[in-house]
């Protein structure tokens, strides 16, 4: 599946040589190589999420944001719990328009739950919103944090459901509130994360759980490549493959072309040119 008009894909992570990193970076992953993947599939926009490497310096984050063109690309930062006005107001002059705390594996730089509430009030005002990538244990855990904050919530990759039980999970219940009440949104993205079938067995298992999603709120969706795939260091999924399971999941054309286009759009704040 080709796109058309301003598709976006609003998952993707951008390695850059020229910034120091924690650990060894992914190769062959900067924004030439992006570029190039948007001409294969016909995509316009981008959303840049801060790599784990780089910790909370969102130097080679933002650096992205301005070689893609900040007319169709934004960013997802990761921060420093103590991060001033100045810092915040520099990112989003940058393209930023949200903050990532990924509590799915451990992560000393994600900070805790107390962290994104007290972060949550500092970035109300900018009119960001918070990324979680969480286990849905975690989510079902902190149901009260999540309806207590003041700012839109977008779920990562699908919202971690555990493959073939996940629409019995509690989580799929509070996601499906809260996307309901329009206080949040969902990435329909790595379908490889949430599968029991790995990345050559076609994701049989992920199915179910996209069509709920798309049945519930297809408003308050949006699509992502997980693009490089930096999980799957072995072998790399076909990006082609991973948008056509759009397809899969949903045979309404103007469904899909709301959950690629319209929907990121009021996201992330792109506007038509």
């Amino acid at each position: 599946m080709k796109t058309e008009t301003a598709a976006c894909d609003a998952h993707i992570h951008i390695y850059d040589p020229r910034f120091a990193a924690q650990a060894p970076i992914e190769e062959n992953a900067g924004v030439p190589q992006y570029r190039a993947l948007q001409a294969r599939l016909g995509l316009k926009r981008a959303v840049v999420v801060q790599p784990r490497v780089y910790g909370t310096d969102n130097s080679a984050t933002l650096q992205a944001i301005a070689d893609l063109g900040l007319a169709n690309a934004r960013g997802i930062a990761v921060v420093d719990r103590d991060i001033d006005d100045a810092r915040l107001a520099a990112l989003h002059e940058g393209g930023i328009r949200g903050i990532r705390f990924s509590f799915h594996s451990p992560n000393k730089d994600a900070g805790d739950f107390e962290t994104v509430a007290r972060l949550a009030q500092r970035i109300a005002a900018l009119g960001w919103h918070v990324q979680l990538h969480w286990t849905a244990d975690q989510i079902a855990q902190q149901e009260s944090l999540l309806r207590q904050l003041p700012v839109p919530i977008v779920f990562d990759h699908m919202a971690r459901l555990p493959p073939g039980t996940g629409l019995s999970h509690p989580a799929f219940g509070i996601v499906r509130s809260l996307l309901a009440s329009g206080r949040a949104w969902l990435k329909l993205s790595g379908p490889y994360l949430n599968t029991a079938f790995g990345v050559h067995g076609g994701y049989p298992d992920t199915d179910a759980i996209a069509r709920a999603w798309i049945e519930a709120a297809p408003e308050q969706l949006v699509w992502g490549s997980d693009w490089p795939h930096v999980t799957e260091p072995v072998h790399k999924p076909d990006d082609a493959e991973l948008l056509e399971l759009l397809s899969r999941w949903c045979c309404d054309p103007a469904v899909r072309q709301q959950i690629l286009t319209t929907n990121p759009a009021r996201l992330y704040g792109f506007h038509d040119h």
